[in-house]
């Protein structure tokens, strides 16, 4: 009889042995081979002696010998009949985790091979994966026999197929970019799961299992495949071996600082790794997304061969001379020589491959590699490569998706050395979802494809003649940020400047580009976080500009650069907002009118349409308030809701609208000194995040306020089961402060358990001050929590700050709340009391983080 608990301690001292040995020598794949061989070692060991009428073999990263600390132990157990073995497969299973080994284990029988193969391809695959381990050889043999004669060309088809959707679903959920912040290790873009995909697809289509026994993982021996089949050339291998390793150690890192199975990569682990590996965290993570990127193009590369090897082949009939070095066949480009490239050469090669949406064979994008790193080398800068890359940027489309293919293979930033400091470069605890480079490259695309997302500003993307002087825009946009986040858009500018002047552009070309790099966060800042209908605010912004031209391109910059922040920043509220400050700024510039004069106007156009269509209670309530916006924000038949709901005298209305995007909240009531911020407190603690906030009023002291809201867990909308309890929370909240006071403390409790899954950032604090010819605005910056608009307005409402108009917009878990207020007295807040207004508010915020 086996002494279980004397081998599971044994066995947890080998696997910490293991560990620590890692932490010596820190190599991925010999850690990964000798853990995994421990684990088979003490399965046979446990097992010893037994014999089985059927198999024990390993799956997944078992099986592949790339297990990470807290990996699945995954077993297969193969059997003609489950009844028969029943009892002694448990009795195995339950040795193993008497014995410290908690497999992860499911039973097979022959007619599974058909059942999985007709229903369910995908779990199908996992039978090309097993290793053996234990039991009857023959059936194991049996089995992978009777697998290869069950499966046919039409199945083999079919499941490649699956693959590819299996991986845009993939992508859709874990991030389609391999420079997305804080990937996913396993499933994310360029990371272990699309080396994996290319494993299986090349076995099932070659008829090849993926367990041959030796002492190295599985990823080895698969390249090492490739290379001696000459798939893929030597060269190629080494670089995705390294990559795979960089990737594979960083899950080994995270199992081990969590203490359990764990693959998302945030900031805190990021940096925790750098400090293990005795290198920067800028600089790791270089490396890191430097892999990513690798495996990511190595994966494309692959999909794009299996899926051309089971469509129609092209003849060579229809190959088609590009130049003297250049042929292209289908969308393939090929060279005709495999000497290194010039950088013209290659300049060369990226316009063609723009102009016909091709992609290189696996020669010349090896060749453009080698010949990227001997140009590096050397920096033999010759005058025809930027005649090459101009005409690039003036491609009719597919420009984005070049110059992201040059980046990929280094060309970008060795052509433009200053952008070779953006490639990697990231900022932990900002709203970014995507290193500066990707994020570049992804607002260029974005813009190409504007016309699909949004018709105003595909009209006049459209129409712009110069679309090249924006993509330059949009490429120097943050390139100064590796030098300086604060100010970048100063300096960057001026680099900007530089490297036309080097491409041969004329000024007025240098200046436009000039203007938009300095004002790229401009239109945003003011589309966010002024009053739009506020004259001085328009004049501002429209003094700016000296032409239309650049007001088209700044409005298009500032979408793309919006857009490709993450999936989720650009909104309907976004849009509406910048498009509104576009047209307004437009109209100016156009009738050279002042923004007074052309709210004005609009103002009038708006109460002769209201004249002709509403009663006079309708028009009397309009003509009450001052703020033009109104009339924009909400519908006519909203409108006419709220004059009848003011004319019943009741205390607070409330209306709730799942109409769009998110939840709108429209309160009405009579104006106080403390009533926004109970009105926010009502709201928090019914966990509901403000995503924004309009403040209208009357000249008789009622308020319209509207809130755009979501539920903080799911950022969805509200349930409208729960309108009835936030309905008669903000009625108590009119009366009775201190319940609003008592609610709050008792919610904080439950939401200190919870808010670290939800706002993952620290982030930064800060207050602003601008001056306003009527008012002072003050720009609150902090990182989002729940309750954190109610102590903001709280605290102001302390202080004796009375707040005329408030923005609030969130950035994913940072929010930029902006406040147009007067003091007590009905006048702008003394400067001298700027250093007392910021310490409480500061003081506050920091509280509640």
């Amino acid at each position: 009889m086996k002494n279980s608990i004397k081998i599971k301690e044994q066995f947890l001292a080998d696997r910490d042995e293991v560990f620590r040995e890692h932490d010596k020598h820190k190599d991925a794949f010999k850690f990964c081979v000798r853990y995994s061989l421990l684990v088979e070692e003490y399965v046979y060991r446990i097992l010893a002696g037994r014999k089985f009428n059927f198999v024990i073999a390993s799956l997944g990263s078992f099986s592949r010998r790339e297990l990470a600390p807290f990996s699945d132990i995954d077993m297969m157990i193969i059997t003609k009949s489950v009844e028969e073995n029943e009892a002694e497969i448990k009795s195995a299973v339950t040795e193993l985790w008497d014995c410290g080994i908690e497999v992860s284990h499911t039973v097979r029988e022959f007619e599974d091979i058909k059942h999985f193969l007709k229903e369910d391809l995908h779990a199908f695959t996992q039978f090309f994966e097993t290793r053996y381990l234990l039991g009857r050889k023959d059936i194991y043999g049996e089995w992978n026999q009777l697998l290869f004669e069950q499966i046919t060309d039409k199945d083999k088809f079919n499941l490649i197929n699956e693959f590819f959707q299996d991986t845009k679903e993939r992508y859709s959920k874990y991030g389609a970019s391999p420079k997305v912040l804080e990937p996913n290790i396993k499933f994310s873009a360029g990371c272990l799961r699309d080396i994996h995909l290319i494993e299986w697809m090349y076995a099932l289509k070659n008829d090849m299992l993926l367990s041959e026994q030796s002492e190295s993982t599985q990823t080895e021996k698969f390249l090492t495949h490739l290379k001696m089949n000459k798939v893929v050339n030597s060269k190629e291998i080494t670089r995705i071996l390294e990559a795979y390793k960089v990737i594979l150690n960083a899950r080994i890192y995270l199992h081990k600082f969590n203490d359990r199975d764990n693959d998302r990569l945030e900031f805190s682990y990021q940096e925790k790794i750098a400090n293990a590996l005795e290198i920067g965290w800028q600089d790791y993570m270089k490396e890191f997304f430097k892999s990513t990127s690798n495996i990511n193009r190595f994966s494309r590369t692959m999909r794009k061969r299996f899926e051309e090897q089971i469509s129609k082949p092209i003849s060579e009939y229809l190959t088609i001379n590009l130049d003297e070095d250049f042929t292209l066949k289908g969308k393939v480009i090929s060279i005709n020589s495999d000497k290194l490239l010039s950088l013209p050469e290659m300049m060369r090669s990226f316009y063609y491959r723009g102009l016909h949406d091709g992609r290189f064979d696996e020669n010349l994008r090896s060749l453009i590699i080698e010949s990227v790193n001997e140009y590096e080398e050397t920096q033999a800068e010759e005058l025809s490569s930027s005649v090459f890359f101009r005409e690039i940027l003036k491609l009719p489309r597919n420009v984005g998706k070049t110059l992201q293919t040059m980046n990929e293979l280094g060309l970008l930033g060795a052509f433009l050395t200053q952008f070779k400091d953006l490639v990697g470069f990231f900022q932990p605890g900002v709203y970014h979802c995507y290193t500066a480079d990707e994020h570049t490259l992804i607002a260029l695309r974005n813009i190409e494809h504007v016309a699909e997302k949004d018709e105003h500003l595909g009209v006049i993307y459209e129409n712009l003649v110069k679309k090249d002087l924006l993509y330059l825009a949009v490429l120097f946009h943050d390139i100064a940020k590796p030098i300086s986040v604060a100010g970048h858009e100063i300096i960057g500018c001026e680099i900007a400047a530089n490297i036309m002047e080097k491409l041969g552009y004329a000024l007025n070309e240098i200046n436009l580009v000039k203007f938009l790099v300095r004002h790229h966060l401009t239109m945003e800042q003011v589309a966010f976080r002024r009053n739009l209908n506020d004259g001085s605010t328009l004049d501002n912004f429209s003094s700016l500009f000296n032409s239309l031209l650049s007001l088209d391109m700044l409005y298009i910059l500032t979408y793309g650069d919006l857009s490709a922040v993450s999936p989720v920043i650009w909104t309907k509220w976004k849009s509406d907002l910048l498009y509104e400050l576009y047209s307004k700024t437009y109209e100016m510039l156009k009738t050279r009118i002042s923004g007074e004069e052309l709210l004005y106007s609009d103002t009038l156009q708006i109460m002769n349409g209201i004249n002709e269509m509403t009663d006079d209670s309708t028009k009397d309530h309009v003509e009450s308030i001052n703020d033009v916006g109104y009339l924009s924000f909400y519908s006519q038949r909203e409108i006419n809701k709220h004059a009848e709901e003011i004319a019943k005298g009741s205390k607070i209305t409330v209306f709730f609208n799942n109409d769009g995007q998110f939840t709108t909240v429209t309160v009405i009531t009579k104006d106080f000194d403390s009533l926004l911020s109970r009105l926010c407190g009502a709201l928090a603690i019914n966990d509901v995040n403000i995503l924004d906030a309009r403040i209208f009023t009357r000249n008789d002291g009622i308020v319209i306020d509207s809130f755009n809201v979501s539920d903080f867990r799911t950022h969805k909308q509200i349930d409208k089961t729960r309108f009835d309890k936030i309905r008669n929370d903000l009625t108590i909240a009119i009366d009775d402060d201190p319940y609003i006071s008592r609610e709050f403390e008792k919610m904080k409790s439950r939401w200190w358990r919870i808010e670290n899954k939800f706002f993952k950032r620290k982030g930064k604090t800060n207050i602003e001050f601008e001056d306003h010819d009527n008012f002072t605005i003050i720009d609150v910056f902090s990182p989002d929590r729940l309750g954190l608009l109610y102590r903001i307005t709280q605290k102001m409402n302390e202080m004796g700050i009375s707040i005329y108009f408030a923005k609030i917009a969130t950035h994913s878990d940072d929010v930029v709340d902006a406040f147009y207020i007067l003091d007590r007295n009905g006048k702008k807040v003394s400067k001298n009391d700027y250093d007392m207004i910021k310490h409480e508010l500061l003081s506050t915020i920091n509280d509640l983080l």
